[in-house]
């Protein structure tokens, strides 16, 4: 839980402090100074919110818990956090390219207008957009304990580095070539959204919502056990040791939802969705080669026209 919460924290909280930084910066560059303080304003009101969305959540998640309906609420939880963990990193790949272009084009309207106001809201979402995706996801990977997971060295440790990221960045003593570095970190925001899936198919055939073909694929614990109980079950059973611990199956369940005997419907939702996410990537470096290609050939075609 502690590395999938670092992971999260450090993307979503550089996110929006590179987004923040952009504008602090275009904001200093062009001699305007004095709005960056509104800049921060909403941003400071966005971590509030975030912290209120939080308390909400939780407070939401007690009451499910009271009516025994809480495992219901985790699969939604999880089975929204997987498509919204796939969103984010299709939406950063898109964008992060152009971010900056962006950012600062907003500004340039903003203080055209001297919309101070729209400065303030514009920071306020932006910031709020990850604090409320933050809140979102660690209710996921806690199954509801958001609170455990603000309070772990995970969620604390992603902040600090991202801050520390953001910090050599704009001083410009380190440079981040942003697309490759969204590039890494979404894959592995992938493997914990895949995780999270199947961990909900899992949870769905536990209870009984749905059934299963195949219940136990293969059974790798004598390999890796899914946990300690497991590792010890083995054991007392077969009178000797798994190959690796408990231990290592329960930080590999948490961080991309490792099974050591999965039903065939887990195996088919994991190969499915890298099956999907593959065909999404390549239908876009489809689109984007299109895109490229179309202004080459025109030029090409007036070009024979002149020609001719």
């Amino acid at each position: 839980m502690e590395v999938q919460a670092l992971l999260i924290t450090f993307r979503e909280a550089l996110e929006a402090l590179l987004i923040v930084g952009i504008i602090t910066s275009y904001l200093k560059r062009v001699d305007h100074r004095e709005y960056t303080k509104y800049v921060w304003l909403g941003a400071g009101l966005a971590v509030l919110a975030s912290i209120g969305a939080a308390i909400l959540f939780q407070v939401v998640f007690t009451g499910f818990a009271a009516m025994g309906s809480e495992i219901y609420l985790k699969i939604g939880i999880m089975i929204v956090s997987a498509l919204l963990l796939t969103q984010m990193v299709f939406w950063m790949a898109e964008h992060s390219r152009d971010m900056k272009q962006n950012v600062e084009g907003k500004m340039d309207q903003f203080i055209t207008a001297g919309n101070v106001a729209g400065m303030v809201i514009h920071s306020f979402l932006v910031v709020l957009r990850e604090g409320v995706e933050t809140v979102f996801f660690f209710a996921a990977i806690t199954h509801g304990n958001i609170g455990a997971a603000i309070q772990g060295w995970g969620a604390a440790t992603g902040i600090a580095i991202a801050a520390l990221v953001s910090y050599f960045f704009f001083k410009g003593t380190m440079r981040i070539p942003l697309k490759a570095f969204f590039k890494v970190t979404g894959a592995f925001i992938v493997l914990i959204a895949a995780g999270l899936l199947v961990q909900a198919i899992s949870m769905m055939q536990d209870i009984g919502l749905i059934g299963s073909v195949m219940p136990h694929v293969y059974d790798l614990t004598w390999l890796l056990p899914e946990h300690p109980i497991d590792y010890e079950h083995y054991v007392r059973d077969h009178g000797v040791a798994p190959v690796f611990s408990g231990e290592v199956g329960v930080f590999l369940k948490a961080l991309f939802g490792y099974s050591a005997m999965p039903s065939l419907e887990e195996v088919i939702a994991y190969i499915g969705y890298f099956a999907v996410v593959y065909l999404l990537v390549t239908s876009r470096r489809g689109q984007k080669s299109a895109v490229v290609e179309k202004p080459a050939i025109a030029a090409l075609e007036e070009k024979t026209k002149n020609v001719m």
